[in-house]
């Protein structure tokens, strides 16, 4: 089992804690150490792994020392969450690439099964590609959410990398991709080739600024996402305190805000943050960004609107060429877009689905404004 090739956590990192109060988060979850050995995966909610495999990086980045934050993570203290986090050591890096491409698949369809979210840190962002790998056992159609300033498509030659994994995911066959979604992208540092191509597939896209004043923005997207990934070179640099880093970027505040949005919707089942630097502030805001998925996770309440008519709005808006149909929660106020699937024969395989959408989105639409997520939803099919 691949879950058997981690690498314990250091005694040096769990002895740095040892002096502080009980009640912080490295006292109160399992810890897979050299004594210990591997905790129980039994009614885990979620397992953090660290990962070390950055040879497919396409921009050097140095290995990031998951102890420095483990230990920054360790002393905070839990919310009030009534769920099971293990920490479950490394991942190291296998012979080839290809090797640890394959553990780390095979670890993350081991954890799903089991309804275990794993928490994957470290390494470069084509690590994500095995990640969505590891759906390739049922037959549910993905959609991915990345947090990054650029799209990953290839622009040179090499299949995949930290900056053309995307390609190769959309490449393969039988595909199981539904939606890709990139949430920070900033445009200077994107080819009209792959805007192009973003259009072409009636992928989501949408630019630093459309958030940043409003991160709320962004909720809807993070909700029917299956899988999470941020590229943490896409904060800024005074976010992560690395000189290298983007002059302009997502800002601390909003990172931690859109983890707890991830962590909130009940559908996301894999989390990942990639590209560390390795700076004192990083550590402390990386264990502040689990910090707030896990507390998303520990907010879930189970919302989906398949019995829409118990414990939900229904608002038909009447356009110009079509209706639509929304609807809202009477408990969280969020609201979704009836999708009707066209493409059918002769009316026999007309199929609905509903699609997670805000009030801005229903206002324009009695607007006679049609939404463009509801658009580019319907022509996916």
């Amino acid at each position: 089992m691949s879950v058997d090739l981690l690498v314990p956590v250091s005694d040096e990192t769990v002895a740095r804690v040892n002096l502080l109060p009980k009640q912080i988060i490295g006292k109160q979850i399992p810890i897979h150490t050299e004594k210990t050995g591997l905790p129980d995966l039994k009614k885990t909610d979620i397992a953090l792994i660290g990962v070390s495999e950055i040879r497919n990086a396409f921009f050097p980045i140095s290995n990031y020392s998951l102890n420095d934050f483990r230990v920054a993570f360790y002393q905070l203290f839990p919310g009030n969450w009534n769920l099971r986090i293990i920490d479950l050591g490394d991942l190291p890096s296998g012979n080839t690439v290809d090797d640890t491409y394959f553990a780390l698949q095979e670890i993350c369809t081991h954890l799903r099964q089991m309804n275990i979210i794993p928490v994957v840190i470290g390494g470069s962002h084509d690590l994500i590609y095995p990640m969505y790998r590891s759906y390739a056992s049922g037959s549910q159609l993905v959609n991915l959410v990345s947090v990054d300033s650029q799209f990953d498509f290839s622009q040179q030659e090499e299949l995949i990398s930290g900056r053309s994994y995307m390609s190769k995911i959309i490449m393969e066959q039988p595909n199981m991709l539904y939606n890709y979604t990139n949430l920070g992208y900033q445009s200077y540092y994107i080819a009209q080739e792959e805007l192009d191509l973003m259009e072409k597939l009636y992928f989501e896209s949408y630019r630093l600024g459309t958030f940043s004043n409003d991160v709320s923005l962004a909720e809807p997207l993070l909700r029917e996402a299956d899988i999470v990934s941020v590229d943490m070179k896409s904060l800024s640099w005074q976010s992560t305190g690395d000189p290298n880093g983007l002059p302009n970027g997502i800002d601390s505040k909003t990172i931690c805000a859109l983890a707890r949005y991830a962590g909130i919707s009940d559908r996301i089942g894999m989390f990942g943050l990639f590209e560390l630097p390795s700076t004192a502030i990083f550590h402390k805001l990386l264990a502040q960004i689990i910090w707030y998925f896990i507390e998303g996770v520990s907010l879930r309440f189970g919302e989906y609107p398949v019995l829409t008519s118990q414990g939900f709005k229904r608002f038909t808006v009447t356009m110009s060429d079509r209706d639509l149909v929304f609807y809202q929660s009477e408990i969280s106020e969020r609201w979704w877009v009836e999708i009707t699937n066209e493409n059918y024969l002769d009316n026999k395989s007309k199929t609905t689905a509903l699609l997670p959408c805000n009030h801005q989105e229903y206002k324009d639409a009695c607007n006679d404004i049609l939404p463009e997520r509801w658009w580019k939803a319907t022509k996916r099919g």
